[in-house]
């Protein structure tokens, strides 16, 4: 395995806006740190896993004054959305790590077909990488709740609508996760139902198979005014799932239920 000097590398872009809303975007970077490249295989460089396009989904939102993290680095180097100390979020279901070696169709990532990343890796990267992340997102929760008396926090994803190894079956087009109710008032949920309701041609659940990550479940704390909810989307409900380009007309529906959403959450005083 080669070490790693420590280095300088952009991990995101912040984006402030004047609401309580905060969108968090941590999965659609792509960047890996090219002393990395390699020790990956070659799946691992097209970095297949990636939340694709979720920011330019997003991209209606700073008219609604959201404020938008984005994450620039790959998922591969390190997960955002992962407890620092890579502790379980899903007890019965396959684990991607907090440094992945595996990617979600369970192929190698590295070439040495490794079991896992060295400690001090992992740990550099988590200082390096992590820590600058969730400081610029705990910076804007910070900023809205001072400016409003709460924060309102969106963590963005999407996923292949099918991946065996972690999910039977495919995937509902839309997965709201609040933790099972815990991350953020009850009355932010119930304005989402029925904006949904009304869009039938999209399929949904809420706390499915997909309940929130460490984003949600860490900061939304209720109690604290920052309440927070995940939404996961199936790939296949905005793009070809057999590529990774960008079609904006096939995408512009499900952006128009998304602004729908926003606005219910913006609407409501939790």
């Amino acid at each position: 395995m080669v070490t790693h000097a420590a280095q300088t590398f952009p991990t995101h872009t912040v984006r402030p806006g004047d609401s309580p809303l905060v969108i968090s975007v941590p999965h659609v970077g792509t960047a890996l740190p090219a002393e990395l490249a390699p020790e990956l295989t070659p799946l691992a460089i097209s970095v297949p896993d990636t939340d694709w396009h979720v920011g330019e989904l997003y991209g209606f939102a700073a008219p609604l004054g959201a404020s938008m993290i984005v994450a620039r680095l790959s998922r591969y180097l390190i997960d955002l959305n992962r407890p620092p100390d890579d502790a379980a979020l899903y007890a019965a279901a396959p684990q991607t790590g907090l440094c992945p070696v595996l990617s979600f169709d369970g192929q190698p990532l590295y070439r040495d077909g490794r079991s896992a990343v060295p400690a001090a890796e992992v740990a550099r990267r988590r200082t390096l990488y992590w820590e600058p992340y969730h400081a610029g997102l705990r910076a804007l929760l910070d900023a809205a709740r001072a400016k409003h008396g709460y924060a309102l926090l969106l963590d963005a994803h999407s996923i292949r609508s099918v991946v065996p190894r972690l999910f039977e079956g495919r995937l509902p087009d839309i997965n709201i996760g609040t933790n099972d109710g815990r991350s953020c008032s009850p009355r932010l949920s119930a304005a989402l139902r029925p904006v949904l309701a009304a869009a039938p041609r999209w399929s949904h659940v809420f706390d499915g198979r997909f309940k929130g990550g460490h984003i949600t479940r860490h900061y939304g704390q209720p109690a604290q005014q920052v309440h927070a909810l995940q939404i996961e989307l199936a790939q296949a409900s905005y793009m070809d799932e057999s590529g990774s380009g960008y079609d904006a007309a096939r995408a512009a529906p499900l952006q128009s239920l998304l602004r729908a959403l926003l606005e219910a959450l913006l609407s409501c005083n939790p």
